[in-house]
């Protein structure tokens, strides 16, 4: 029960009375507040806090406010694209990471399914189909903001449970092979598995492939993964991945990971989610399609 322990409770005392936890976006640095309510959300999801939690009841009561234009996020509106689209985009994925009775969230989901769906319509990506179909449902002009890469945690994270197998399926292979991997998870070619196990890359490359695992097509293209995990396990047949993979992010799950065994009870919690997922999905699937 990580969501009781020290962790937690220390985001849980940074909580705003509305809900957020200052800005809003991860990378964003003009509000004062030492966490943003994206890192509040992504470090309490992994301590294992559901909808069932009031500091996330809160906050998804926060994002609908915002989502519905009755509030608006603190960040500095950024130039570099539409803010609104790109705003909408980040509440809703949130949204959806813990809840998929909202409307409003729901609604963008399947715009972005709707343009994805465009853009993989015969079989693979078509960057010219994907181009007119998010300016024509996004309901922007050419050059009215800059086109949003969707293969980033927000897209891929909000399309879960949107598309129907035959795109999502050409949706997966397409990020797995792709080189630059999943911006703002990990940035590398999935396909390739991280040299060292024991390091932060190789945290953040389960992040990436966690973040795949929600798509049901998903999991009978990641054997290979599955593979590399159990080449990794101790003669325990436990997983350890070190130090350094404490970021205060991914990991710790427990309070003190002093003693090793308790890190490596931690790193075993995470790893083993994450292979029940992809093996017990795939038997449901039928195999490799």
């Amino acid at each position: 029960m990580h969501k009781n322990g020290k962790w937690a409770r220390q985001i849980m005392a940074l909580q705003e009375r509305d809900g957020k936890w200052g800005c809003f976006h991860t990378l964003s640095r003009s509000y004062g507040a030492t966490l943003t309510t994206e890192q509040a959300l992504r470090r309490l999801e992994r301590l294992g806090c559901t909808m069932e939690d009031e500091c996330i009841q809160k906050a998804v009561d926060y994002m609908e406010c915002c989502l519905s234009g009755k509030n608006s996020i603190p960040d500095r509106r950024e130039k570099l694209h539409d803010w609104d689209i790109f705003t909408s985009m980040m509440l809703s994925a949130w949204i959806r990471r813990f809840t998929h009775d909202s409307p409003r969230a729901n609604q963008v989901a399947r715009q972005w399914a709707d343009v994805i769906s465009s853009a993989f319509a015969k079989g693979a990506y078509d960057h010219d189909e994907y181009t007119a179909a998010f300016y024509s449902i996004m309901g922007l002009k050419p050059k009215g903001g800059k086109l949003i890469d969707f293969v980033n945690f927000y897209p891929i994270s909000i399309m879960q449970g949107c598309l129907n197998e035959r795109i999502e399926c050409a949706v997966v292979d397409y990020v797995i092979d792709r080189d630059n991997g999943i911006y703002y998870v990990y940035e590398s070619d999935l396909s390739i598995l991280p040299q060292v196990f024991e390091s932060r890359n190789a945290s953040r490359y389960l992040a990436a492939i966690e973040l795949l695992s929600r798509y049901k097509y998903a999991v009978n293209k990641l054997d290979f993964v599955v593979d590399w995990l159990y080449a990794n396990r101790n003669v325990n047949g436990k997983w350890d991945m070190g130090n350094s993979v404490n970021d205060k992010i991914y990991f710790p799950l427990s309070d003190d990971w002093r003693k090793k065994e308790v890190r490596e009870a931690d790193c075993t919690e995470r790893i083993e989610k994450l292979v029940n997922k992809l093996t017990d999905d795939q038997s449901e699937t039928g195999g490799a399609l």
